[in-house]
């Protein structure tokens, strides 16, 4: 420890760098599986294929920007639908409160794109450098040919990796094969080779070099999920009443901690867990497989350091039993994120199954109100938007019904049928008039429904119908 002038303090100190030691062990290895599917999610899918017909990109994940469109396997979500994104991004913040309530900071130990891309750079780390010790030694020696190359080499690793993630993330915005081609012969566009310049950047300091800074000094998320724990909520914690006093396993009244350090040198935030919670700590795990291994050595029982919650702490400190996992997760305040979470998804399948390949708006013309034709009929004009969400170019039929008579009318020759192109939204002016004298045009407001059919095709006719409630304005004399 450095030992401060109190006439000249240091307000800035320059940053350790951390170098997290090889661990074996359940949670280690459910990281690397995460780490494997997550990234594998994440750049295979784009080049994952889906027939949608020969009118649609048959990309599986597509952000269509210019089309406005976003595709996911058999789903289309369109501009106005865009409720389907905000219930999915109201799914996953409740997602978040749940597993925090429960479990504490899993996300960001599992799940964080930080932490994923961060443990993928440790790893190549560890393959050129070697271990913890390796490394250290490196760090501190000097610039010599042993230095310099194998820091090129890991940075040169972590430039393609960075490059492969910018890459991967582009190909969900446009077809990914023509893309790759058009990349690699320099005819992309140049928001693509942009994006990824940016995001081989970021990815390479986030992943490389700013490691733990980034979760305690840019991310929000701890101080946002420290509002979301509770006494019951299961997080890492040190068994003190078991461990301390700390010191070899010879002496007489010590505990069961060896003062080992393991559990310092496997973790990647580089805190010391037997201080107590900190804000630091991102729930991963590794100093759990770490004392195990440690506790396994000396015949001490394991779970030194495990999960636990607060209500747990003080049982086993008066050497009751804790309670059961299913009791600190299976509680009101999860049941109720839950209950919500399943509510909201629910809500978006029966909405998702509901909506029909047609759709309609409506925007009556009210400047001027009505308009009196010659022989005294009344007629008002509606301006329609069509939607044909189909892969192919549909025929539509519109009428109306109401308690009053109507004639309805469109511009062009086509009666009161309209051609609507495939994946487009189409408008055209319906007029709707009443005859002199009648119910109608006598009436100052009239209910109307107006119905919009899809002709179909000879195999699936009449396939769709959709209706709009509107109002006709008469006289009202």
């Amino acid at each position: 420890m450095t030992i401060q002038d109190p006439e000249n303090p240091v307000l800035f100190a320059a940053r350790e760098p951390i170098f997290p030691r090889r661990v074996k062990g359940s949670f280690r290895n459910l990281k690397w599986w995460l780490l494997a599917l997550m990234l594998g999610i994440y750049y295979v899918t784009p080049w994952i294929r889906w027939d949608r017909g020969p009118l649609l990109p048959d990309q599986a994940v597509l952000i269509d920007m210019s089309g406005r469109r976003f595709f996911f396997f058999m789903i289309e979500i369109w501009p106005y639908e865009f409720y389907f994104v905000a219930g999915l991004l109201i799914m996953a913040g409740l997602g978040l409160f749940l597993f925090t309530s429960a479990a504490g900071r899993v996300w960001c130990g599992y799940a964080c794109p930080q932490t994923v891309w961060t443990d993928l750079f440790i790893l190549v780390e560890r393959w050129i450098e070697g271990d913890r010790n390796a490394r250290i030694r490196l760090h501190r020696q000097k610039w010599d040919a042993e230095k310099i190359r194998k820091n090129g080499l890991k940075w040169t690793a972590w430039l393609l990796i960075g490059l492969a993630t910018g890459g991967a993330w582009v190909f969900y915005f446009t077809d990914a094969p023509t893309l790759f081609h058009d990349l690699l012969h320099g005819t992309a566009h140049p928001a693509a080779y942009i994006t990824m310049a940016i995001l081989t950047a970021t990815t390479f300091f986030f992943g490389g070099f700013a490691r733990e800074q980034i979760c305690i000094y840019a991310c929000p998320w701890p101080r946002i999920q420290a509002a979301m724990m509770d006494e019951d909520t299961l997080t890492i914690g040190y068994r003190d009443w078991r461990g301390e006093p700390r010191g070899k396993q010879s002496v007489e009244g010590h505990g069961d901690c060896i003062d080992c350090m393991a559990c310092v040198n496997v973790c990647p935030m580089g805190i010391d867990i037997r201080d107590g919670q900190q804000m630091a700590c991102i729930t991963c795990g590794l100093c759990i497989d770490a004392c195990n291994d440690t506790m396994d050595k000396i015949g001490k029982p394991r779970d030194l350091i495990g999960y636990l919650a607060l209500t747990d702490e003080t049982r086993e400190r008066e050497g009751k039993t804790p309670k059961s996992v299913w009791a600190h997760v299976f509680r009101p305040r999860t049941i109720m994120y839950t209950t919500l979470w399943a509510g909201v998804g629910v809500a978006l399948v029966v909405a998702l199954f509901m909506r029909t390949d047609i759709d309609v708006n409506v925007t009556p013309v009210r400047n001027p109100q009505y308009v009196t034709l010659s022989d005294g009929s009344i007629r008002n004009t509606y301006d329609l938007r069509l939607r044909n969400k189909h892969g192919e170019d549909r025929w539509f039929t519109l009428s109306a019904t109401s308690d009053a008579t109507f004639v309805l009318s469109m511009d062009g020759d086509q009666g009161l049928k309209v051609l609507v192109p495939a994946n487009e939204t189409k408008t055209q002016r319906l007029f709707i008039t009443a005859p002199a004298h009648s119910h109608g045009a006598e009436e100052e407001r009239t209910a109307l429904r107006l119905w919009i059919q899809d002709v179909g095709t000879p195999e699936f006719p009449h396939t769709d119908r959709v209706s709009h409630d509107t109002v006709f304005f008469g006289k009202g004399d």
